[in-house]
């Protein structure tokens, strides 16, 4: 296993600062990617779970971790022309929203007592200050959707299994759930990266006639967020779209079991020795992961099922679903509730439930900005529906 470093250690160039504590390492020089490549020019940041020969891996935790092996997504990009300059870091070994680590913890690239945002803190931070150009990031429960909207960037989750965006080679936390996808400043250099990956031309999408599902559910969101939503919602009506409300059951009881008991699995070995080295609210999750019993975790997965068999339906009748990213704007470091219409909230279940169920349930998802700052909103398609997603995307910001 690679040696731990700490915020405050090298990063490879002596006049680079990172206050935010966003990277894990940097090394002297990036690595190159081909020069003739679709990518040639741009720059890349690697969430530290991804496996990148040379390249240390800790996975913002104290504790030991396994080598996954090398990256197929990071050696593609690489030979695409992509460059990579170093690996960002994470909440804890992804098992988290806020950003929270062994290092110190990542803040927000803007307003630094607040969170940026997880698991994929780093990442976002890493483009919204224009370190890179996208960085890669993974995504179980909203982990890039989430500190994409509280930074401000692009986040796009792929449909589970994508053969463009592979997780070979990339520490898991659950593999039900893991996705690997990019973030960005903005949506065309996603676009320009997934088509290089792909093969394939992303064409706009007019939406004109399209069916949008939105989903707002009562007393989840601030007012403010609700505002923003809804006033994406008004300019994909303005553009031809027909809007009309839906309705998704909160899935915490089926993810929540199959999450922990996978990462339990995970991190199985590091859980044998008296003290892991993770932080006492991973390993409280942790534990509960190893207690579950078989019996809770296959009736998990019996609602999933159901749950899945319920969004196919929904999204059959609605070419897209709008929602929210996150409850509110990017809380203050260590806020651990926050107040909604429904009633104080704690935290990450408030964050959670809006993103688990397009991350369960495998289907593509796309974290765009809105008008209010630091909260975005969420497009999302059927399985397979990728590519359509992102021609709407980009349709939508004209």
């Amino acid at each position: 296993m690679a040696d731990h470093r700490s915020p405050a250690s090298p990063l490879g160039e002596a006049a680079f600062q990172d206050p935010q504590r966003a990277w894990a390492y940097r090394p002297a020089l990036p690595l190159a990617g081909d020069p003739h490549g679709p990518l040639s020019g741009l720059t890349f940041s690697v969430k530290d779970l991804f496996g990148v020969p040379g390249w240390p891996l800790a996975a913002s935790t104290r504790a030991a971790v396994a080598d996954p092996g090398p990256s197929v997504l990071v050696q593609q990009l690489l030979a695409l022309g992509a460059s990579a300059t170093g690996k960002t870091h994470l909440h804890e070994i992804a098992l988290g929203i806020t950003g929270l680590n062994g290092y110190g913890g990542t803040s927000h690239p803007f307003e630094p007592q607040r969170l940026p945002g997880g698991s994929s803190g780093g990442a976002a931070v890493s483009v919204a200050l224009n370190q890179v150009d996208f960085a890669l990031g993974t995504d179980t429960g909203g982990s890039i959707r989430v500190p994409a909207a509280w930074c401000g960037v692009v986040g796009y989750k792929p449909t589970k299994g994508h053969a463009a965006w592979s997780t070979e080679g990339v520490l898991p936390l659950s593999w039900t759930c893991d996705h690997a996808g990019p973030l960005a400043r903005d949506l065309a250099t996603v676009v320009r990266v997934h088509e290089a990956l792909t093969g394939a031309t992303v064409q706009p999408q007019r939406w004109s006639g399209v069916r949008v599902g939105l989903w707002l559910p009562e007393g989840w969101v601030a007012p403010e967020v609700r505002d923003a939503v809804k006033a994406y919602a008004g300019r994909l009506e303005a553009q031809g779209a027909v809007v009309a409300a839906v309705e998704l059951p909160e899935m915490l009881d089926a993810y929540t079991p199959i999450v922990l008991s996978e990462a339990a699995q995970v991190h199985a070995a590091a859980l044998q020795q008296e003290d892991p080295g993770f932080l006492p609210f991973t390993l409280g999750l942790l534990r509960q992961g190893q207690a579950l019993s078989e019996e809770a975790v296959h009736e998990a997965h019996t609602r999933r099922a159901e749950y899945r068999a319920y969004l196919d339906s929904v999204l059959s009748r609605h070419d897209v679903l709008l929602a929210p990213v996150v409850p509110v704007p990017p809380p203050l470091a260590g806020q651990e509730e926050i107040d909604l219409p429904g009633g104080t909230t704690v935290l990450r279940r408030a964050v959670l439930r809006l993103n688990v169920p397009f991350s369960l349930l495998g289907v593509p998802a796309l974290a765009v900005p809105t008008e209010l700052p630091f909260a975005g909103a969420q497009l999302v398609a059927a399985r397979g529906m990728d590519d359509r997603l992102l021609g709407l995307g980009l349709a939508a910001q004209e």
